[in-house]
């Protein structure tokens, strides 16, 4: 029986599989970090899709039959070449999902000025993916994005809540603001930045919405699980969790807990 492969290139994508485990928890889940070539947010299209099929088939190899790529850089880079041209060649009874798309067909839904805020890497930033994915559903709203690259870093470096963590946030957002001030409605674009939530609400005007892409990601999972019910029984409902690093497991386990809200235990790997 397949287990649903959970990937990031850091811990970011915990949250994901939080979310996700929360609402489907009978499913089997291995997480893959790539914690020694993090963060993906900076790098070519060439390097990320290179990686992240690194990842992908290694969960693919450690008896996943589904893999969520949990990262939003990965799957404004990778996802669609992996699904068209690599999966066909090297796994074509497997699938991989990303975040981008579950969280684009509902975002419209939460706006009513029509006006939405995106915060994310450099990397999914000048991809444009949400705005190309989002103007396929909802082709009225007017989509304003922010690059905030510190922002990983102030998260996995546990600053949050220092002086130093408010300042980039605040910085950000004021930059994101003074363009468009009908903004109502705040996409974290970022795995890693549902951990600022509470500095982000700090520095928002009154009134807009904040939405974090665990939720929606889980809640489309659980759909697609139902229209393909044949592919849904191939999966292992035993109810077990792995966890996976590149880097050192000391430190994933120690700043991973932060993420997945709890305690975790993960093995070192190579790819």
């Amino acid at each position: 029986m397949g287990k649903i492969g959970i990937f990031d290139s850091g811990y970011g994508g915990l949250t994901i599989l939080r979310a996700i485990k929360d609402l489907l928890p009978e499913y089997s889940y291995v997480y893959l970090g790539d914690n020694s070539r993090a963060p993906y947010g900076d790098r070519s299209f060439d390097v990320v899709h290179e990686y992240t099929l690194q990842c992908t088939d290694w969960l693919f190899n450690h008896d996943c039959d589904l893999v969520i790529l949990a990262c939003n850089t990965a799957s404004a880079k990778a996802l669609r070449e992996i699904q068209q041209t690599d999966l066909p060649k090297r796994a074509d009874s497997k699938r991989v999902l990303g975040v981008i798309r579950p969280t684009t067909e509902q975002i419209g839904h939460y706006t009513k000025t029509g006006h939405i805020g995106i915060v994310g890497t450099k990397g999914t930033v000048q991809s444009h993916s949400y705005a190309i994915e989002i103007g396929h559903f909802f082709p009225d709203l007017s989509i304003h994005q922010e690059a905030c690259p510190i922002w990983v870093h102030l998260i996995e470096n546990e600053l949050m809540g220092t002086p130093g963590s408010d300042y980039f946030v605040q910085y950000h957002l004021d930059r994101l603001f003074s363009r468009e001030k009908r903004i109502d409605t705040l996409l974290l674009a970022c795995t890693h930045y549902p951990l600022l939530y509470s500095t982000i609400q700090r520095y928002l005007p009154k009134g807009v919405r904040v939405i974090s892409q665990g939720p929606l990601v889980a809640q489309s999972l659980k759909q697609y699980l139902h229209r393909h019910s044949v592919f849904n029984r191939r999966l292992s409902k035993k109810g077990e969790l792995e966890f996976y690093t590149t880097d050192s497991n000391l430190r994933f386990d120690q700043i991973g807990s932060n993420f997945f809200a709890a305690d975790i235990q993960s093995q070192t790997v190579h790819l």
